[in-house]
């Protein structure tokens, strides 16, 4: 007799459940195409998760075409997902970082990278650094969100490029490297640069790591970097 085969049992993240929640809520015919979905307040409440959790679903749900994010109003149903992709926004979730640990890792890693830069830059690291940040501000004038995180991607690479230290940016290249998942996008495009005011505000944090970093202050460069993250990480939280 064959011993039977079995499927290794794997954690799951609770954001991709809360995905599969809201999209079995809207095959059911719970929320009808055109409607609004709950806030996320109550979402939460009713699933028995935190709002981040309920946050990355939705950012999710958002990036497979499911619902779209009305600032100021909701979130609403775009469509009724088909059975061939009704699991679509939750394999996105399990097959990508998480946001949070996204920000975590960057958050513990990039302060220090920016105090390194501080002691060593140069002229030609100056340069490239505000040759980033004018590309930054470039994107932003021209309204267009996914380029401008290609051009905080470089500026991110550029930092860490600048440390002269292989090690490090082998290190870091993975983790900037998701800024370009779907999900991390969605994300950041929703909640942390919801307007003009949003993408002027972080590029300005940005301009400030490279003024501490002109000025050869490292513990400056490290507080402001820091700054960045934490702000990110407050709205995560909110």
């Amino acid at each position: 007799m064959q011993s039977p085969e079995f499927e290794k049992v794997r954690p799951r993240k609770v954001s991709a459940i809360v995905a599969e929640q809201i999209i079995e809520a809207i095959t059911r015919g719970d929320f009808s195409v055109g409607s609004k979905l709950p806030p996320e307040f109550d979402l939460a409440e009713r699933m028995g998760v935190s709002r981040p959790s309920v946050r990355e679903a939705l950012s999710a749900l958002q990036a497979v075409g499911v619902i779209e994010s009305r600032p100021g109003s909701g979130n609403y149903v775009l469509r009724r997902p088909p059975e061939t992709d009704e699991d679509a926004a939750s394999h996105l979730i399990e097959s990508e970082d998480g946001c949070l640990e996204v920000m975590e890792a960057r958050s513990t890693l990039e302060p220090p990278i920016a105090y390194l830069v501080a002691q060593k830059a140069d002229d030609a690291v100056l340069q490239r650094l505000d040759a980033a940040i004018e590309n930054i501000r470039k994107k932003i004038r021209e309204g267009r969100f996914n380029a401008y995180l290609d051009a905080d991607k470089a500026f991110h690479v550029a930092l860490v490029e600048a440390t002269g230290n292989l090690l490090l940016q082998d290190a870091l290249a993975p983790l900037i490297a998701s800024i370009d998942q779907k999900l991390y996008r969605e994300y950041t495009h929703h909640y942390y640069l919801k307007n003009v005011e949003d993408f002027e505000l972080v590029a300005e944090l940005h301009a400030d790591i490279v003024d501490a970093i002109r000025a050869g202050d490292p513990d400056l460069a490290f507080a402001r970097m820091s700054k960045h993250w934490t702000r990110m990480l407050e709205i995560w939280e909110a």
